[in-house]
């Protein structure tokens, strides 16, 4: 499915443990790393050395790249480093498009030395600007990743972004003979308690039945062995991260939608939030408008 992944990385505990994750995807597809370090120029890093005038940051990348392609050596994979520069998301999202990369690999959250531009506010940026489909791992000292995938949940709530993205995620799920869970939340978070359901909240209700079943007969056609459909009621971001730990899910995808520059986001934030908080992989497909 992959041919080329794109890595952005600087060497931190929590980007390596992403870069052991990227290479176990690449070896499975077949993939080239394309690993790159990003100096972001809005940083003054040019300096005098022995005489010489030198890019800190371009050396200390330079140096960051090497340790990387040492541990890609000793894991076996394919491989290419790039020091490039400008200001990380866009510059990100501009050499994936330009490079034809079909997958882009980033941390959310990292263990302590993490440096900014690999922190969330980068990495969704990134998410609401990149056309190529962008797999966000969130890590913590108590979380580990797991591939390949065994169960893998789809949220969709009817949209045409949704199912856009069901279409790429069903058929990694099936490549995978992974599970593929389908999950569709009837929004009750607004509105006041112990009355009787309108006809709009009854359509609501079919409506999120209908989103679940298209994404199931989406997944029988592909030759996806086993789904299981989830309806429930509550926060779409609150009911994700139980469907997460109750049914033990190892990745989550999900459709955005929007143009460039404004927030490619899936019912409202929900995406946004579910990149930020969830424990496990979270791969952004965003629709091809």
């Amino acid at each position: 499915m992959y041919e080329n992944i794109l890595l952005p990385y600087d060497g931190s505990d929590g980007a390596t443990e992403v870069l052991y994750h990227a290479s176990e995807i690449a070896h499975w597809a077949g993939a080239t790393i394309n690993v790159i370090y990003v100096a972001d120029t809005a940083r003054d890093s040019v300096t005098v050395v022995e005489g010489q005038t030198v890019d800190v940051l371009e050396r200390q990348g330079e140096d960051i790249l090497e340790e990387a392609a040492k541990t890609l050596d000793t894991l076996g994979n394919r491989y290419k480093t790039d020091v490039v520069q400008g200001n990380p998301a866009p510059t990100i999202v501009d050499y994936a498009e330009r490079y034809n990369q079909d997958l882009v690999v980033m941390p959310t959250h990292g263990r302590e030395g993490v440096s900014r531009y690999l922190l969330g506010s980068v990495s969704e940026k990134v998410v609401r600007l990149s056309s190529v489909p962008v797999l966000t791992v969130r890590m913590q000292p108590d979380e580990q990743l797991v591939f390949p995938y065994e169960n893998i949940l789809i949220p969709t709530d009817g949209s045409t972004a949704a199912t856009h993205a069901a279409k790429s995620l069903i058929e990694l799920a099936a490549a995978l003979d992974a599970t593929v869970h389908v999950l569709s939340v009837v929004d009750d978070t607004v509105g006041e308690a112990d009355v009787r359901p309108t006809a709009s909240e009854t359509e609501s209700e079919q409506a999120t039945t209908d989103a679940v079943e298209t994404v199931v007969s989406q997944a029988n056609a592909c030759g996806v062995a086993n789904t299981v459909r989830h309806i429930e009621y509550g926060s779409p971001v609150e009911e994700i991260l139980e469907s997460i730990e109750s049914h033990e899910i190892d990745a989550v995808g999900m459709g955005t939608t929007g143009k460039r520059g404004t927030d490619r986001i899936l019912l409202g934030s929900v995406a946004e939030k579910t990149v930020r908080s969830a424990p496990v992989p979270v791969m952004t497909i965003a629709d091809s408008e």
